[in-house]
């Protein structure tokens, strides 16, 4: 079978790593913490001591760490998976960076014939342990086919956006949208509260209506308690934000304003107290 290695085994990317594992796929991993490896003791992965090792344990790479200055470390550096993988291998970035970074690292890939695809996620691990997770691919259609039967282990639906960086800029549009739609969400049902609407019954409506949102559905799973959101996702928001408007810069492309308002109005919502937000 295609041997596997993985990187990145936190909330998102551990679910992805034993999805595979539990799949059957030969499975090696690597973390920075050794704390981070100790829930896969009871499966068949192997772990290996550094990112080369790992890479020349593995056809196919995944790698699910945070930023784009994360994905370059373990793939570049001096015992960086690329310093072990042998040629044909290929690298799955499921992180969400700037897709010039994509572009930048495959052609350092190129050099070791290892080819490269992004394919960032979406759903969270729940959706993983479901086999439920949107997965976004972009990169040469030989290529997504070599790792479609790993991406299915944990990902449905698996979409094919077009060249390598399409998966990036769904994935950028995709937190865009409901970075702008928290901000929606939040006035909504603060307007409930002003005209006498109760909010939990409305949240029941908005969930069946035609005026329901993913964001409206989450506030209103957490009963309206926004700090679960600035722990986990209000940084990485806040990323992806800054990363889209970059892409859209870049092409010379027309800011939608009223998003753009509303993402950042969000951003600043979920803010900590005293944290500026650029």
């Amino acid at each position: 079978m295609t041997r596997v290695g993985f990187i990145g085994l936190g909330s998102q990317g551990g679910p992805l790593a034993r999805r595979i594992v539990e799949e059957g796929f030969p499975l090696t991993i690597w973390a920075r913490r050794p704390a981070s490896v100790e829930p896969f003791r009871d499966t068949a992965a192997a772990v290996a001591s550094t990112p080369a090792e790992l890479g020349a344990a593995s056809d196919i790479v995944g790698i699910c760490v945070v930023a784009d200055a994360d994905v370059e470390d373990v793939l570049l550096r001096s015992d960086g998976v690329l310093a072990g993988m042998p040629p044909g291998g290929i690298v799955a970035i499921h992180s969400t960076i700037h897709p010039d970074t994509c572009e930048r690292l495959a052609d350092a890939a190129a050099t070791h014939g290892v080819a490269v695809v992004d394919a960032p996620v979406s759903g969270g691990g729940g959706a993983a342990t479901d086999r439920k997770l949107l997965v976004m691919v972009g990169g040469d259609g030989e290529h997504v086919d070599r790792c479609r039967a790993v991406f299915e282990t944990f990902g449905n639906p698996v979409i094919h956006l077009g060249p390598l960086g399409s998966g990036q800029m769904a994935k950028l549009m995709n937190n865009f949208l409901f970075t702008a739609q928290v901000g929606v969400a939040l006035d909504t049902f603060s307007f409930a509260d002003e005209l006498g609407v109760d909010r939990s019954a409305l949240a029941q409506v908005l969930a069946n209506g035609s005026g329901g949102s993913r964001a409206a559905t989450i506030l209103a799973f957490t009963d309206f308690d926004l700090s679960g959101i600035r722990q986990v996702a209000a940084s990485l928001l806040r990323k992806d934000v800054g990363l889209m408007l970059d892409v859209a810069r870049g092409k010379g492309a027309a800011e939608p304003t009223s998003l753009v308002e509303l993402a950042e109005r969000t951003l600043v919502t979920l803010a900590e107290p005293g944290e500026e937000v650029g």
